[in-house]
């Protein structure tokens, strides 16, 4: 089974990427916004739990999100893989996704980081924005904090997959072809 980690940076080409290689390796994909939104949607015990924190401005703790991240897996017990994606984004929570795969019988095969400069990333949200119409991608001072506090907070997490072996770092500046076939490589010569 081939579990990807898509890892980098906000416009780091992480949406484009990670469609390119469902599409190719045919992964489930694992979005966890998606997850919650769905969970909240069929009204689970699981979305209403988030729900109800979310009405009152908290976080869904990672054990909320492990176990909804738990039951996708499930659903998809035939599949030949999953990418993950927006998780995880600290150190603990790639800690219980290790456990929760662990009892599934499979393991992370391998985090792809797309390593992108600041000054690059600014420009390709500002770039983007003008298209998405998103005003957190048309503001430059809420850019450059979405950059920091991935820098700061979530960049780590590479650091613990690095120390499994399992970090491939993929340079995420050139044509989006050559970045795909970069990402194909490190996966298949994993």
């Amino acid at each position: 089974m081939l579990n990807l980690v898509l890892f980098g940076p906000p416009g780091s080409g992480k949406g484009t990427q990670s469609a390119k290689l469902i599409e190719k390796y045919q992964l489930v994909h694992l979005s966890t916004g998606d997850i919650l939104r769905a969970e909240i949607k069929a009204q689970t015990p699981l979305g209403i739990d988030a729900k109800t924190r979310i009405d009152k401005g908290e976080l869904v703790p990672d054990e909320v999100v492990i176990n909804m991240i738990s039951n996708k897996l499930d659903q998809n017990h035939d599949a030949k893989g999953f990418i993950f994606d927006g998780f995880p984004r600290t150190t603990a929570q790639a800690e219980a996704l290790d456990n929760l795969l662990k009892g599934k019988g499979t393991s992370i095969s391998v985090m792809l980081a797309l390593d992108v400069d600041d000054q690059e990333l600014i420009n390709r949200i500002l770039l983007r924005g003008k298209d998405s119409g998103r005003a957190d991608d048309q503001d430059l001072s809420i850019i450059e904090n979405r950059i920091a506090i991935y820098n700061r907070e979530t960049a780590v997490v590479a650091d613990y997959y690095k120390a499994q072996g399992k970090l491939r770092l993929i340079h995420g500046v050139g044509s989006i072809d050559d970045i795909f076939a970069s990402l194909c490589s490190s996966i298949e010569n994993n």
